[in-house]
């Protein structure tokens, strides 16, 4: 097999095993997320990810987001409220409604303002992280450091929703059959405008959407793309865009991200996206025979930064 075909299909399996669950994910119930929180605690019960799983509370110290997205914790971590005046919390079991302040502060502006964006009543405002940060039981390699935060693809309805409802209300699948363009009966101008405006704010480091998405936004840009080279194209994301700060001025702790140097990603990259995620839908390779390879354990709290620990055992 030539080396660049097995290339293609190493990317297509990773990609099958990586895509799957987050399809799933959106659409769990309360139940069914109760129940992989309870089989992933007990399978490595001292894993970071269990250790900072079952806190439910910020740990008392100044705020400070310590590491990298997908390597850290938070400290003086605060809470959006479930309920705004332009927004509502979704997915309330998850407790995941936890943010370094700048962050809170970031979306409570940003929801007020979506009425003058897009015509929207507001945002339904999904998993941010957990009260101390790090590693979560369920999804998600990133939303350690509190600066991360997920907004659904769906209007916020004018009237109150229920906490139930909450839980198991499906959100909207924004990408079309064939996963390379956007479904025409879902997305809209609205989605295009509110992503834009969301880029071209200083403190957002990336946005992140499906690939499929990715696609309209490069179509409906119009002639100023700069804002483009912010959003990213990645697995799932097709019910919901990934908000990502960049770390707080002076706060050495924090390890962001380098500058998109990319350009806007809308030519030969975004088809490798696109065609690579095709072919994990619809034509997964095969499973090899024989056992299957133990899975690899989850992160441990040494690989965290040394102050984790003292944000995990803090009162």
């Amino acid at each position: 097999m030539p080396r660049s075909h097995r290339r293609f299909v190493l990317a297509a399996t990773l990609l099958a095993a990586a895509f799957a669950p987050c399809l799933a994910r959106a659409q769990d119930t309360a139940s069914e997320e109760a129940k992989r929180r309870a089989t992933n605690l007990a399978a490595y019960p001292e894993a970071a990810r269990a250790l900072f799983g079952q806190k439910t509370t910020p740990a008392h110290m100044p705020p400070e987001s310590i590491g990298s997205y997908a390597r850290g914790c938070l400290a003086g971590g605060a809470a959006l409220p479930v309920d705004g005046d332009a927004w509502q919390v979704m997915r309330l079991n998850r407790n995941r409604n936890w943010g370094h302040p700048e962050l809170i502060a970031f979306l409570e502006r940003l929801a007020r303002n979506v009425p003058k964006i897009n015509g929207w009543p507001g945002l339904l405002v999904g998993d941010m992280s957990q009260a101390r940060g790090g590693p979560m039981l369920t999804g998600h390699a990133s939303h350690q450091i509190g600066l991360d935060a997920d907004v659904w693809l769906t209007p916020m309805p004018r009237d109150r929703i229920g906490r139930d409802e909450r839980e198991n209300m499906p959100a909207v699948n924004m990408a079309r059959s064939d996963w390379r363009d956007v479904d025409p009966k879902n997305w809209t101008p609205a989605h295009t405008r509110l992503i834009r405006a969301v880029a071209a704010e200083p403190r957002v480091e990336r946005i992140f959407v499906n690939p499929a998405l990715k696609v309209a936004l490069c179509r409906e840009s119009g002639s100023e793309r700069d804002w483009l080279k912010k959003v990213r194209p990645i697995w799932g994301h097709n019910y919901h865009f990934h908000i990502r700060l960049s770390c707080p001025v002076g706060m050495a702790s924090c390890a962001g991200q380098e500058p998109p140097n990319f350009g806007d990603g809308c030519g030969e990259e975004l088809s490798g996206w696109i065609q690579r995620q095709h072919e994990a839908i619809f034509n997964p390779p095969k499973p090899k025979p024989g056992p299957k390879p133990k899975p690899k354990p989850p992160m441990s709290l040494e690989a965290l930064p040394p102050e984790c620990r003292q944000v995990l055992n803090a009162r």
